[in-house]
């Protein structure tokens, strides 16, 4: 499995591990790969006007750590410092050998202490969606098989670990975002910080194998899923729906197969709406409801800059919209609206009223049927669907509730 899947994993990861245990298995994942024995991560703190670093992850499999937790000042005379401030990436041979003309220095307090040696560094910045430096990682002491002392890392260790700096740097930002709402129940806005990693991960995707990017498709829409309660499945009905009406319309085997992997990524957009949002009980006010449409534009954004996705990005922003131009956020009508969002519309739509949510029962095939077809107080089929889809369903509805049988929770 690449490197690049292994981190994205960390999205899979359960949804209450605390920010501490977090950071531990990243830091841990950086030694692994770059062959460092001791490290430190580093995240940046502010109180009104003073800023620094607090070192929340450290770890040394040569000594025992007596104190694992402390601060520097941020300021370019430190290593961590400089790093955080200046956004680069720094690589060390030797640090009690540092040129004079760097303005950082090395502290050598710890090896004084403790007696160990600390030979060779590699330090670099975790950068969060807006390209802000919101912590850094320190490794310390490269080994290598078959040498007795360290060996200095090299530009290819740093190759290896910054393409994940804002993969890492999300992961982390999100688990405190989480800690925070958990301890003072503030409602925190997201402010559209994962556009930026996600587009620089799909601008990688082209190079991993077909499984390694169908895995990581899969991953990333199951990311936009973890708020939503009792989803389960949802994303892989919505596929198998949408790749039955397609067929069913007599659409090209390329289009079917391909709306069937794009089709679960019509909500990827929620990643970047505030989390107190997706998960707040009650009814959304106003303001709340306009950022969460917003899930549309956003999930456009994060799709539309890999050409095997432009079908996903056309269903991210548009599976809202309606046949008689009343939805959103375009406003768009008819056939103006791409044929993927219609259909997905459809998908979306049924396997919805078949779950239970916390506003509504599960609804049974039958109901969900009648809505459908007849309308409610919510739905009017004859202005909400295409006609053309709406047809393959009220016809071919038996396989629809099929899928969500072979598929149920």
């Amino acid at each position: 499995m690449s490197v690049i899947v292994e981190f994205l994993e960390f999205i899979e990861q359960p949804r209450q591990q605390s920010l501490k245990g977090l950071l531990g298995r990243v830091l841990n994942k950086a030694r692994e790969i770059t062959g460092a024995e001791a490290g430190t991560i580093f995240i940046r703190r502010r109180r009104g006007a003073s800023e620094w670093l607090e070192a929340r992850s450290v770890q040394n499999e040569r000594i025992r750590l007596n104190k694992s937790d402390f601060r520097i000042p941020l300021d370019p005379a430190s290593i961590a410092g400089f790093v955080a401030t200046s956004g680069e990436t720094v690589i060390i041979d030797d640090l009690y050998d540092i040129p004079g003309d760097l303005p950082f220095s090395f502290d050598r307090t710890f090896d004084i202490t403790s007696g160990y040696r600390s030979r060779s560094m590699l330090a670099f910045p975790l950068v969060n969606l807006d390209r802000k430096v919101i912590g850094v990682v320190q490794l310390i002491n490269r080994r290598v098989e078959g040498t007795d002392q360290p060996q200095p890392f090299t530009d290819e260790q740093a190759d290896l670990i910054l393409p994940f700096n804002h993969i890492v740097g999300r992961v982390v930002e999100q688990a405190e975002m989480v800690e925070q709402i958990r301890t003072k129940n503030a409602a925190l806005r997201s402010k559209n910080k994962e556009l930026i990693r996600h587009r620089k991960h799909i601008e990688n995707l082209q190079s991993e194998t077909e499984d390694a990017f169908m895995l990581s498709i899969q991953l990333l829409a199951r990311a936009a899923e973890i708020h939503d309660e009792g989803t389960g499945n949802h994303i892989v009905r919505v596929n198998e729906y949408s790749h039955y009406i397609a067929v069913k319309l007599g659409l090209s085997d390329k289009y079917c197969e391909t709306i069937r992997f794009c089709a679960q990524l019509h909500d990827v957009g929620k990643m970047s709406v505030n989390t107190a949002i997706l998960t707040k009980a009650g009814a959304l006010d106003e303001d709340e409801r306009v950022e969460m449409d917003r899930h549309t534009s956003y999930g456009h954004q994060i799709l539309a800059q890999n050409d095997r996705l432009q079908m996903a990005a056309d269903i991210a922003i548009g599976h809202h919209e309606k046949w008689d131009g009343s939805g959103y956020p375009n406003g768009l009508a008819g056939e103006d609206i791409p044929l993927s969002a219609r259909i997905v519309a459809m998908a979306d739509i049924y396997d919805a009223l078949r779950a239970e949510r916390h506003y509504k029962p599960a609804f049974s095939h039958e109901k969900t049927y009648a809505i459908l077809t007849e309308g409610d107080d919510r739905i009017d089929p004859s202005t909400h669907f295409d006609p053309a889809v709406a047809a393959v369903f009220r016809e071919n509805h038996n396989e629809f509730e099929r899928i969500w049988n072979r598929l149920a929770d």
